[in-house]
């Protein structure tokens, strides 16, 4: 009998890749800009991720240099458009 339901992005590298295909699909405003709580309302409340997997997710995607996270962390840049590495 399983108690609880599986959790999809308990793996950095799957929330990371979710979060790039969120944000790719997003229209940046100015200069790329992606303002974060475009890609953390899908992610948290339609996909019903945590914010822990949000946290590790843009961290790995940062890291990768997939996203560009601004040092005041109310936007982001789309750095590649597929996460493939």
């Amino acid at each position: 009998m399983k108690l609880t339901a599986e959790r999809p992005f308990t793996n950095p590298a799957a929330a990371a890749r979710k979060l790039v295909e969120i944000a790719a699909g997003i229209e940046p405003a100015q200069d790329g800009r992606i303002h974060i709580e475009k890609i953390n309302a899908p992610f948290l409340y339609i996909l019903k991720a945590s914010g822990e997997e949000f946290g590790a997710g843009i961290k790995f995607a940062v890291e990768r240099t997939w996203l560009e996270l601004h040092e005041s962390g109310t936007y982001v840049r789309l750095l590649k458009s597929e996460a493939s590495d």
